[in-house]
């Protein structure tokens, strides 16, 4: 049986700063990482057969 969802803390002051300058800031993603993931979604759409 789950167990129930606990509530999502809010952030405040110092961490809600830090952590809207973390997701305004996304770290840049090389070329080779995009082609790695891309491969990988190809493998995973390819072999996955949901019926919408």
């Amino acid at each position: 049986m789950a167990r129930p969802i606990k509530e999502t803390p809010e952030l405040r002051g110092n961490d809600a700063v830090r952590f809207e300058t973390l997701i305004s800031t996304p770290k840049p993603v090389s070329k080779e990482e995009k082609e790695r993931a891309r491969k990988a979604y190809e493998v995973m759409k390819s072999i996955s057969n949901f019926q919408w």
